[in-house]
């Protein structure tokens, strides 16, 4: 008889690094197209983007599922 070993529940940490959790328990992630080719975008533009954005609530859920919360 062989005995195995559950890891049991194991976090993302490539996701724990991405998003931000507030207090209230939002999920804050970085805005997208932030890299490079941005000297054509305007400048309203490129300071929207300096700020978070939220998570949707659809991909919130499964989003929890891969979180230790």
């Amino acid at each position: 008889m062989t005995l195995t070993m559950s890891k049991g529940f194991r976090p993302k940490k490539a996701l724990l690094k991405r998003i931000k959790i507030t207090g209230k328990g939002k999920m804050l992630r970085r805005q997208t197209r932030l890299n490079h080719f941005n000297a054509k975008d305007s400048g309203k533009n490129t300071r929207r983007k300096r700020k978070e954005s939220l998570i949707t609530r659809s991909d919130k859920k499964a989003l929890r599922q891969l979180l230790p919360i």
